[in-house]
């Protein structure tokens, strides 16, 4: 018997209310992707159009879910990752075509001078996991991290192939936007980003915000693992194997992991999303221009990718929808996370979407809920 479905929160503007019925849809299914807490976020035209919450942080429905409860995205993080690095790229600083050797000379070794940032970024590098054994205390280590990718040797020949950087990919972008700037990436996306653009997003949690957190909820059914995939691919979440609770773990939040522990609310990845949306300015704020977001979202790669089993439109970090993750325009982009978190936006509709919640779906990519919210709200434009 399922319980009661809870009280939806927050607000929706005229036009909006089919919003409104297919969040609180998700909190009635009785499938593997009924929500127990969950926010939506909803930019149109630089104004938040929608903003509706519902649940409870915790599996036992003791506690409220509120606005601003963060919760651990996942890979929803990879994509502010190559926000924040695309502000660099928009300052002249960082050149897609470069070689990353350019920025970090040590990753020259192992045969990788050649290999670019646009490669990099796009998951053509051949850096998908770690050929040493990476016990948790080192991945939580920058230094050993980064030290070993710069030396370690590609996988495959770059740009012959693409398979997920499920975790490494935030090492490798980090390391870039730290050489560049001379921050690391959660201290980046506070001063310079998340901080001026009144976005509550987190790489590296502060300990203060710990009472906001809603702890992850693992999957209700467990995700499909095919044994005969390569061992690329297999090398991407399993040294160290990425349990789907891990980041209830206080060293997890504090670590910094621009692949995989960003904390979030559904307001910051909307906000987020929604300056991009809006030409790149919102409220004021500059975080980049409209030839840096092309540049952003040029598709580099559409080869099927050997981890995720299908051929996402991979540009500098992004997902451009081809496949219709995000609502029916296929120029629409962003990033989801592994469970079921996203954020997405459209610069031609000025349309971005914020979606976070605890209960992880089994998909690591593909959650219907996702699909859902986005039809409605490109249904509602």
């Amino acid at each position: 018997m399922i319980d009661a479905a809870p009280t939806i929160a927050g607000t929706v503007a005229a036009g909006f209310e089919a919003v409104r019925e297919a969040f609180a849809a998700n909190f009635r299914n009785d499938d593997p992707y009924r929500d127990v807490g969950a926010s939506l976020c909803v930019y149109h035209r630089g104004e938040q159009v929608v903003d509706l919450w519902g649940g409870h942080r915790d599996a036992a429905r003791q506690r409220p879910w509120t606005p601003d409860t963060l919760v651990n995205v996942w890979s929803t993080t990879k994509g502010v990752t190559a926000i924040v690095l695309a502000t660099l790229v928009d300052r002249g600083l960082i050149d897609y075509a470069a070689p990353v050797a350019r920025y970090w000379p040590e990753f020259a070794a192992a045969g990788k001078g050649e290999i670019t940032v646009a490669q990099l970024l796009s998951h053509q590098a051949g850096l998908p996991g770690f050929e040493l054994p990476m016990p948790l205390e080192d991945f939580y280590n920058w230094e050993i991290v980064t030290s070993r990718l710069a030396a370690q040797a590609p996988m495959w020949p770059p740009g012959t192939k693409n398979s997920y950087h499920a975790m490494t990919f935030g090492f490798l972008a980090g390391e870039l936007i730290r050489r560049v700037s001379g921050e690391s990436v959660g201290s980046f996306l506070k001063d310079l980003v998340a901080g001026p653009l009144g976005a509550d997003i987190h790489i590296g949690l502060p300990e203060s915000e710990e009472p906001r957190v809603a702890p992850l909820i693992g999957p209700l059914v467990a995700a499909a693992f095919d044994p005969a995939m390569p061992p690329e691919a297999i090398a991407a979440v399993t040294n160290p194997n990425m349990e789907p609770t891990l980041p209830n773990d206080r060293a997890w939040r504090a670590a910094q992991i621009p692949a995989g522990n960003g904390h979030a609310t559904a307001r910051g990845l909307a906000r987020l999303y929604g300056a991009l949306a809006h030409g790149g300015t919102l409220d004021g704020f500059r975080l980049m221009g409209p030839e840096t977001i092309a540049k952003m979202t040029t598709v580099q790669t559409t080869r099927p990718d050997l981890l995720l089993g299908l051929a996402p439109f991979w540009s500098m970090g992004l997902i451009v929808n081809d496949a219709g993750v995000y609502g029916p325009l296929a120029d629409t982009f962003g990033h989801s996370g592994w469970g079921g978190s996203f954020g997405c936006a459209n610069t031609g509709a000025d349309v971005a979407i914020g979606y976070t919640m605890n209960q992880m779906g089994p998909d690591l990519n593909g959650d219907p809920r996702a699909t859902g919210l986005c039809n409605a709200v490109f249904a509602a434009l």
